[in-house]
Order: structure tokens, then C-alpha cells, then sequence
């Protein structure tokens, strides 16, 4: 069974990490360690109908952001990687400088230093140079940025069809196939 770490931050999108969990829950074959940033947990009950609880009874190893002791926090526990989604300008700041002042942060530097794939889901807009730079920086050491940005070739008719669609495409993107996006086919014959 693969492992995959899952780090929530405190940006908008909490709904972005709810779906990805149900998502790996629902795969079956992926043991997911969830890092629930505080400002995560302000932020969870601002925008959707969930609880912190609730979204770590979705994950199967849940850590706190004060956790440095965590299995997670070393190297030699083996993972397929690691998600932050939603990822915050904060978030990624810290991971972009590797200030692993909180396990979200040193997670996400131990991936990466161990050539593990990081991906981030950077949620803010618009965005001013110095996200800009920040994001260049933390490609530069390996993440992979990964904004929600909807694909709309595949005609999502709901919202919950634009997050499985992004969601389908982290996961495709680190490596764990699924059926939550459509497939680009090439350009279709237009319609008379």
C-alpha cells in the first residue's frame, strides 16, 4: 500500500483537500497522513459544512501541526509524496525557504530532499510579484505548483464537478490513477 501526505493550510479551497481524501479513501489502496494546519481549521468552518473532526476521520494517520516527532517528520518513512491543498501564501513560503517551523512545512522539505513529489495547490488571486516569486522558488527546489485552475474542455455542469476534475489531475499528476477528470481527446469536429 502506498502512503501519501495530505497537508491542509489555511487558504480558501478547504473543499480541494475534503475531496482528495475522499477520493484516496475511496481508492482504497493509498494509507493517507493528514497535517490539518490551525488556520486550516478556522478556515473548514468558514466554507463548508464539515468539521475538523470529520475531515481527519477521512485520513488514516492524522498529525498535529506541532508534531515534529512524526513519523512523517523523517526520511526514512517512505512515501509516494505529498499534496497540500488548499497550499497558502504562507504555506508555500515556508516551504519554498524550507522554514520547517511546523510539521506542514518540514513534511513537505523532507519530500523533497528525499526527491519525493511535492504538489501545490497555491490557492490566492490575483498575485502580486512576490507570490510570484515565491512559487518560481519552490519550483526551483522541486515542487510542483499546481493552482486549481478549472479545465472546462471536459463541460463540468457542477461544482463538484470543477474540484473532481482538478482533484483527478493532482492525483494523475503524482502518479495515482483515477476517473475524477476528463481526458483530453483531441479537438472535437465542430457542430453545423
Amino acid at each position: 500500500m502506498k502512503r501519501l501526505i495530505v497537508g491542509m493550510s489555511g487558504a480558501s479551497g478547504q473543499i480541494y483537500g475534503i475531496r482528495l481524501l475522499q477520493a484516496l479513501r475511496a481508492a482504497g489502496d493509498v494509507e493517507t497522513h493528514l497535517v490539518l494546519s490551525q488556520a486550516a481549521r478556522v478556515t473548514i468552518v468558514q466554507e463548508t459544512d464539515w468539521t475538523p473532526r470529520g475531515i481527519e476521520a477521512l485520513a488514516d494517520v492524522v498529525y498535529r501541526p506541532g508534531d515534529i516527532g512524526a513519523a512523517i517528520a523523517s526520511g526514512s518513512f517512505v512515501t509516494a509524496g505529498m499534496i497540500v491543498a488548499p497550499c497558502s501564501i504562507k504555506s508555500l513560503s515556508a516551504i519554498a525557504h524550507s522554514y520547517t517551523d511546523d510539521l506542514l512545512a518540514r513534511a513537505a522539505d523532507v519530500q523533497l530532499k528525499e526527491g519525493r513529489p511535492v504538489l501545490l495547490m497555491v490557492r490566492e488571486t490575483p498575485l502580486h510579484a512576490g507570490h510570484l516569486e515565491l512559487m518560481l522558488q519552490a519550483a526551483r527546489i522541486g515542487c510542483v505548483i499546481f493552482p486549481p485552475v478549472p479545465a472546462f474542455y471536459g463541460r463540468p455542469q457542477t461544482l463538484d464537478d470543477i474540484v473532481a476534475g482538478t482533484v483527478g489531475r493532482v492525483l494523475a499528476r503524482i502518479g495515482l490513477d483515477n476517473e475524477l477528470y476528463h481526458r483530453w481527446a483531441g479537438v472535437q469536429p465542430a457542430r453545423e
